[in-house]
C-alpha cells in the first residue's frame, strides 16, 4: 500500500511542478526575492539603527533567487521528461526517471533550511526596532532607519508570513482530506 501511496504522490507532484501556470507562477515569484536583493543592495547604508535589515534582503534576495532559479530549472526538466511520455515499469529500479538525484535534493534542502533561519532572523531584526525615526534626528544621527527599506522590508515579512500561512492550511485541508478519503476506501 505505502509503494501505491509513493507512485500516486510522485504522480502528483510531477503533474503539478510540470503544470506551465505552476511554472508561470515561479517566475511572477521571483521578482519578490529579486526586488529584495535589488533594494537591501540600493538601501545598504540607510538604516544605521539595525544595518541588518538592509543585509537581511539582500542575502535572503540573492538566495531567494537562486532557489526559484533552481525550482525552475527542475520544472522545466520535468516537464520535458513527461512531454517525451515516459512510461513507468513498476520492476525497474529508476522507477520515476524525473526522480533528482540526491545531491541535487540536499541543496534544496539546504538553501530551504538556510532560507527559514533567515527569515526568523529577518523577524527578528525589522521587528525589534519597530516603527524607527524616518528621519535622522539632530541630537542621534544615527537613531534612523530609510522609510522606504523599512516599509518594503515589512511588506515582505508580511507577504511571507501569509505566504507561510497558506502553505499550512492548505497542507492541513489536504491531509484531513486525504484521511477520510483514505478511512472512506477501507471501509
Amino acid at each position: 500500500m505505502a509503494a501505491g501511496l509513493e507512485k500516486a504522490c510522485h504522480r502528483c507532484i510531477s503533474k503539478i511542478a510540470s503544470n506551465a501556470c505552476f511554472i508561470f507562477g515561479l517566475l511572477a515569484f521571483l521578482a519578490l526575492p529579486l526586488s529584495m536583493a535589488f533594494t537591501g543592495m540600493k538601501f545598504l547604508e540607510d538604516c544605521p539603527l539595525q544595518p541588518l535589515i538592509p543585509l537581511y534582503l539582500l542575502v535572503g534576495g540573492v538566495v531567494g533567487s537562486l532557489k526559484v532559479t533552481l525550482l525552475l530549472y527542475d520544472s522545466t526538466r520535468m516537464r520535458q521528461l513527461l512531454s517525451k511520455s515516459v512510461v513507468i515499469d513498476d520492476d525497474d529500479d529508476d522507477e520515476y526517471p524525473w526522480r533528482q538525484n540526491a545531491h541535487k535534493y540536499y541543496i534544496h534542502l539546504t538553501l530551504s533550511l538556510f532560507l527559514f533561519i533567515w527569515f526568523i532572523l529577518g523577524n527578528y531584526w525589522v521587528f525589534s526596532v519597530y516603527l524607527p525615526n524616518f528621519i535622522p534626528p539632530f541630537h542621534q544621527p544615527q537613531d534612523y532607519c530609510d522609510k522606504t527599506l523599512y516599509i518594503f522590508a515589512v511588506g515582505v515579512l508580511i507577504i511571507s508570513h501569509t505566504v507561510l500561512f497558506l502553505l499550512i492550511f492548505c497542507s492541513f485541508c489536504i491531509y484531513c482530506f486525504s484521511r477520510r478519503r483514505y478511512a472512506a476506501e477501507e471501509d
